[in-house]
C-alpha cells in the first residue's frame, strides 16, 4: 500500500516548465492540498493527486471524486483525512488515475454532525435549500474548485480538457450522479456503483405522484433557475453498476430521504436495492437514456479488481475517443 505521507508535496509549478523543457511527464506521485478560497466560491481544502508520469503539454482529462467520509463530524480534519486516503490510496478513483495518468481532484467536503439530516456527501435536498455560506450549493463549490484545478494544473503545464471525468461509489457515486443531471455539460464521462439502486429520475412523476428532487426533476427549474438538460445529459457515456449481494440501503435512513421520499420509493421504484436498481434501469431506458448498466454475482457493497479493471477500460475508452 502506498504511504499516503511521501505524496505530501506541493508540485513546484516550477518544477519541467520553464527551466527544463525536456521533461515530458512527471516524475513523482504529488498530492497537492489547495485551500479554500471564498472569492472564488469554494469554502472548503480541496486535492489534487498527480500520479507520476502524468503527461506534460498534451490535452488530457482531469478526474473528480467526490470525497464519502461515511460517518458525520464536525471536525473538518477527520473529513480531511478520509479524502487524502480517498485520492492517494483507497478508491477506485486513485486506481483509475494511477493507470490512465490522469490528475485526480476530491473535494474536502464536510459531514456535520451537528446537521445531522443534512447529507452532504449525497448531495441530497436539504444542502440544495441549506441557505449558509460553508454548506449551500455545494455542486457550485465544485464547480468552482473544478474551475480553479483546471487553472493550475495548467500552470504546471498540465492541460486539461474543458470537460471532466467523475467517479463515485456509494454516497459518492449519488453525489455524480444528482451532480450530473444539474451540470450535464460539465462531464465528458462517469462512472458511478453501490448507489442503494436509486438513481435520480429523469422525470416529473410516477403512478401520478410528483417526484421532487432527489427522485425526480418536478421542481428541478425551481431548485437550480434553469430546466433539466436532457439532451445534454443524454450525450454523457456512463458505467453503472452494482453488486447483486448489495444490502446497503441509505433509502432507510433519515439522513438520506426524508419519510415522504421514503415511501414514494419504496412504493413506486422498489423496496430492495436491486429491485430499485432494475427499476431505474427501466425508466432510463424509458426517457432514451442508455448507460452501460452492469450487475456483479457474488458481490456486495465493495468493489473487485474486476470492477475496478472495467472501469477503467471504461474511461481509457472515452480518452480515445475524445
Amino acid at each position: 500500500m502506498r504511504s499516503i505521507f511521501f505524496l505530501l508535496l506541493i508540485i513546484s509549478y516550477f518544477v519541467s516548465s520553464a527551466q527544463n523543457i525536456k521533461i515530458k511527464t512527471l516524475k513523482k506521485d504529488s498530492l497537492i492540498i489547495i485551500k479554500k478560497e471564498s472569492k472564488k466560491g469554494f469554502y472548503h481544502d480541496y486535492i489534487l493527486y498527480i500520479p507520476k508520469k502524468t503527461p506534460l503539454n498534451k490535452n488530457i482529462f482531469l478526474l473528480v471524486e467526490p470525497n464519502n467520509t461515511g460517518k458525520t463530524s464536525d471536525n473538518i480534519e477527520i473529513h480531511k483525512k478520509y479524502a487524502i486516503n480517498l485520492a492517494s490510496v483507497s478508491s477506485i478513483g486513485n486506481n483509475i488515475s494511477t493507470e490512465l495518468k490522469i490528475p485526480l481532484l476530491v473535494p474536502i467536503f464536510p459531514r456535520p454532525a451537528s446537521k445531522p439530516l443534512m447529507y452532504t456527501h449525497a448531495l441530497d435536498k436539504d444542502v440544495m435549500i441549506e441557505k449558509s455560506l460553508e454548506l449551500k450549493r455545494l455542486d457550485l463549490q465544485l464547480l468552482a474548485m473544478i474551475n480553479d484545478a483546471k487553472k493550475k494544473l495548467n500552470s504546471m503545464n498540465i492541460n486539461v480538457h474543458s470537460k471532466v471525468f467523475m467517479n463515485g461509489f456509494s454516497a459518492s457515486a449519488t453525489f455524480t450522479n444528482r451532480f450530473s443531471f444539474i451540470h450535464p455539460k460539465t462531464i465528458k464521462a462517469l462512472a458511478i456503483g453501490g448507489f442503494n439502486g436509486e438513481l435520480i429520475l429523469p422525470q416529473n412523476k410516477i403512478n401520478d405522484i410528483q417526484l421532487n428532487y432527489p427522485i425526480g426533476i418536478k421542481n428541478f427549474n425551481e431548485l437550480f433557475n434553469k430546466d433539466f438538460e436532457i439532451n445534454q445529459y443524454k450525450q454523457i457515456p456512463q458505467f453503472i453498476y452494482m453488486g447483486k449481494l448489495d444490502k446497503n440501503d441509505a433509502v432507510q435512513f433519515d439522513d438520506a430521504y426524508s419519510e415522504n421520499e421514503r415511501k414514494i420509493i419504496n412504493n413506486n421504484i422498489g423496496r430492495s436495492v436491486y429491485k430499485r436498481y432494475l427499476k431505474c434501469q427501466e425508466i432510463y431506458y424509458k426517457n432514451n437514456i442508455h448507460p452501460i448498466f452492469k450487475t456483479y454475482d457474488n458481490v456486495g457493497h465493495w468493489t473487485t479488481s474486476d470492477i475496478n479493471l472495467q472501469v477503467i477500460k471504461f474511461f481509457l475508452k472515452q480518452m480515445q475517443n475524445k
